[in-house]
């Protein structure tokens, strides 16, 4: 579905959530901006179908004619993809010279992750291989090769055809092959909302060379090639390379810009072309932990410093705004509650990227994710409601073990056999977090008695979660576990030994909220009325 009409369904149960109560005129004007909003939004999403666009699972795709015999796949309006004929004059270089540099071998089995639209399988085929396993993970531009690739190279009976991520059909395959080829693979597109990671990125860390590497033949050849914009990344790549391989990758450059091909592996010959260190600079090889191959350091860039800046500004400035039209005071506001939404939009994010990396980046995988988070909030929901946990410090520590499970244990310790060992592990590992923190949340919000703002503090601790998600590009995913861990620390606190605003109404005895006796006995301020709901 296309991204534009996804926002526009957002926006309409926005407005469906809106009370049907008398309203005030601030209220009115909010349903007029949304109704406008909505109908540009859908706009211009019709406007993009009503021009020949298609849309995958994860961007929107232009098919161009390129002269008589040629046509261009563009990803969001950028150029991607040329369908070229494997004999034809205007193919670029790099196809042929994977075969080039290595004259006179023969190689029987190919893999090519992220073969696209075909043109590097057509390639394989004409120098002569024995048979080809080709991986994308986007359905539709395979589809586009399928149907208009001059050349009709997935028709050939030599290739199997595999729409999956690179890394997870590295992980279930037993194969080894003479010859590995990583594509143009370049996705222009994030693996969802909760994550700084692309759909490529786990494709070009440490750990995934190493996979490629134990997927070689005696004497089999790995390949990437794609147009490399900064000369340090194209240092990242071969310090990468060199890290999993032990020895310096082979480098070819050509005359267009940025087109750079590297070859390494048992059956590369240490060659003439291997690459200088440009500059002399060390640059850090992009890991699992950290996996931002786009970006030369540990660091936030000040122009995304400034964008979340203003992104909290603005959520500070509506949250203030709307306690202003509500006539809510301050004094309703829960530091616990916002330490909460802070700490769980971490958790999310963590879930989000563990499971992209045991699993692929494939929206179907994105979507169990999603659902096992949904399924964690019911669970705790459902268990708050039948069992009446008197304390919350069981809660707490039952977390924080998790949390500590989550960072002793890295992800690739889950790549168990059978597969569905291997699910369930990484199900167990990832979501005990979530369920215990809604868990924590359910626990707390069922006692409040300011359900409105305490949902209120937690929407806006959230905004500052996804502030904080943007520590993993110095820090890395694991180590934001810390920060999760602190943060629910803090909130325990607060809702136990500090209670500041409306954190001193917190009802904390097994008796119940409508109990009289259950009025929080540890604050002789608290009002002596029984909570409403």
């Amino acid at each position: 579905m296309p991204s534009r009409v996804r926002s526009g369904r957002s926006c309409l149960r926005s407005l469906r959530s809106v009370p049907t109560r008398r309203t005030s005129r601030a209220l009115s004007r909010s349903w007029t901006v949304g109704a406008v909003a909505l109908a540009a939004i859908l706009a211009l999403g019709v406007f993009d179908l009503t021009h020949g666009d298609r849309w995958s699972a994860y961007s929107r795709l232009t098919l161009q004619p390129l002269g008589s015999e040629s046509e261009l796949i563009s990803v969001n309006g950028i150029p991607y993809q040329e369908l070229t004929g494997a004999t034809d004059p205007k193919i670029p270089p790099w196809f042929g010279d994977v075969y080039r540099l290595f004259p006179e071998r023969t190689f029987d089995r190919v893999l090519i992750i992220g073969a696209g639209a075909g043109t590097d399988t057509a390639v394989a085929l004409h120098n002569g291989v024995g048979s080809v396993d080709a991986v994308d993970i986007d359905r539709v531009i395979v589809e586009l090769g399928v149907s208009r690739h001059p050349d009709r190279p997935y028709d050939d009976p030599r290739v199997r055809l595999h729409i999956d991520d690179g890394r997870a059909f590295l992980r279930r395959s037993a194969d080894r092959y003479d010859l590995i080829i990583l594509a143009q693979t370049d996705s222009f597109t994030l693996v969802g909302n909760s994550a700084n990671v692309r759909l490529e990125s786990f494709l070009f860390t440490r750990e995934a060379f190493e996979s490629a590497r134990d997927h070689l033949a005696p004497d089999g050849v790995f390949v990437m090639y794609n147009s490399y914009r900064e000369s340090w990344l194209i240092d990242r790549y071969a310090t990468t390379l060199h890290a999993a391989f032990g020895q310096a990758p082979t480098i070819r450059s050509y005359p267009e810009p940025s087109r750079v091909l590297l070859a390494i592996g048992p059956g590369v010959k240490a060659g003439a072309e291997t690459a200088p260190a440009i500059g002399g600079a060390v640059i850090e090889p992009a890991s699992d932990d950290w996996p931002f191959p786009y970006l030369r350091d540990r660091a936030i860039v000040p122009r995304y410093l400034l964008a979340l800046a203003l992104m909290l500004a603005l959520g500070v400035a509506a949250v203030a705004g709307a306690t202003r039209v509500a006539r809510a005071p301050l004094g309703r506001f829960s530091p616990h509650f916002f330490v909460l939404g802070s700490a769980f939009l971490l958790l999310e994010t963590r879930s989000l990227v563990t499971f992209s990396l045991l699993f692929g980046t494939t929206w179907l995988v994105n979507a169990l994710t999603f659902f096992g988070i949904l399924l964690g909030v019911l669970a705790a929901i459902g268990v708050n409601a039948v069992i009446r946990i008197p304390k919350s410090w069981p809660i707490y520590l039952a977390l924080g073990v998790s949390l500590a499970l989550n960072f002793l244990i890295p992800p690739d310790k889950l790549l168990l056999d059978p597969a569905w060992l291997r699910y369930t592990a990484a199900a167990a590992l990832a979501f005990m977090p979530i369920f215990c923190a809604n868990l924590a949340f359910t626990y707390s919000f069922r006692d409040t008695r300011s359900a409105d703002m305490a949902f209120a503090s937690n929407l806006l601790g959230a905004i500052l979660g996804g502030v904080l998600e943007w520590s993993a590009l110095v820090i890395g995913y694991r180590s934001e576990i810390l920060i999760a861990a602190a943060l629910y620390l803090l909130a325990f606190v607060l809702a136990t030994r500090w209670r500041r605003l409306a954190d001193r109404e917190l009802v904390r005895v097994a008796a119940g909220p409508t109990d009289a006796s259950a009025l929080d006995r540890t604050d002789p301020a608290a009002p002596r009325t029984a909570p409403a709901g």
